[in-house]
């Protein structure tokens, strides 16, 4: 379930900061986390998002960083190997995710969460400056493999984070996107921030500060972030983007990048859930067809199940639904 979102007529402020307008959610906004070197950006920039509209759509009445351990090893086969920018929502509003902080129980929110991240704190790319953490691929901070999808939360688990099922929060409503710079910052005021991906250049990599615009370097492959705010510097409009690569790198873990040029692709499209979606602990059952990810499930709703012989996969559609038969890719 996923659709673009109409922009509402709104006054947009030449300068915006979730963290400062949504003071109640700062805290949960202002955390910058650390991947690893594991290619799990797409979790990451999901999980933190989803915190951050959580936090906002509750008044600040469930401030939780939602685990990237979850949501990286539990939403997708591919986990290290990357993903897609849909991925976190469509995993979160099906199966909830449960809370979980950071390695070994570093970052703001310390510990007793159900599941933290399992793998180091790394330095990535650029000037080591202050960073304390070993460079990817160097002892300490090796290149990961996924670790298996968690089933129970860590032994260090406070009381109120120890059962996995009853650890998930999760939403009602529609996983929506947004393109372009004014779509996208109408849908950061409406509902707080967003995920994006976009085209990562040599260039990029060696990024300390200021407002990023890419010259020269090699593409080096795609990267997802958090969009949370923009603004205007000496004439120059950018967006500030929470990255995962430690609050050591770039500005204090930010960087700032070109606003309204789609410089990069960072425009192209942003995801996050609708400002309507409402937040909660536990999961609510689906019961549409293109919500069934089974051939059990999608015909027990007398849905209509399509399997791709390409990919080994299968979908379910709406009851009707006509998978071409004659297809050497797709049968019934």
């Amino acid at each position: 379930m996923f659709r673009a979102v109409a922009a509402p007529h709104v006054s947009i402020p030449d300068e915006f900061d979730s963290a400062t307008h949504w003071a109640q959610c700062a805290k949960i906004i202002g955390e910058i986390r650390d991947q690893s070197d594991c290619g799990c950006c797409w979790a990451f920039a999901g999980a933190e998002a989803a915190s951050d509209r959580m936090c906002i759509a509750t008044n600040a009445s469930i401030v939780l960083p939602l685990s990237a351990q979850d949501v990286c090893f539990c939403g997708s086969d591919d986990g290290c190997n990357g993903g897609f920018v849909e991925q976190p929502w469509d995993y979160i509003r099906l199966h909830g995710a449960v809370t979980g902080g950071q390695y070994q129980e570093t970052g703001p929110f310390g510990k007793g969460m159900c599941a933290d991240f399992s793998l180091p704190h790394c330095h990535h790319h650029g000037p080591q400056g202050d960073d304390p953490y070993p460079a990817e691929g160097e002892p300490g901070c090796p290149q990961a493999d996924s670790p298996t999808c968690p089933k129970k939360c860590d032994t260090t688990a406070a009381d109120t984070h120890s059962n996995f099922t009853q650890d998930k929060y999760s939403f009602d409503g529609k996983v929506v996107s947004a393109s372009g710079e004014e779509a996208i910052q109408q849908m950061v005021m409406a509902g707080g921030p967003v995920e994006t991906a976009f085209t990562v250049y040599s260039d990029f990599e060696n990024y300390g500060s200021g407002v990023y615009q890419h010259t020269v370097g090699k593409q080096a492959g795609g990267h997802a972030v958090k969009i949370v705010g923009w603004g205007v510097d000496s004439g120059v409009k950018y967006w500030k983007v929470a990255n995962s690569w430690n609050p050591y790198w770039g500005e204090k873990g930010y960087f700032r990048i070109l606003r309204g040029v789609n410089h990069c692709g960072i425009e192209d499209e942003v995801v996050g859930t609708s400002a309507q979606a409402v937040w909660h602990q536990g999961v609510t059952p689906s019961y549409a067809c293109e919500d069934q990810e089974t051939e059990d499930a999608c015909n027990k709703l007398s849905c209509t199940w399509c399997y791709i012989k390409l990919f080994k996969m299968g979908f379910c559609k709406k009851h009707g639904f006509h998978c071409d038969p004659t297809s050497d890719t797709v049968v019934v």
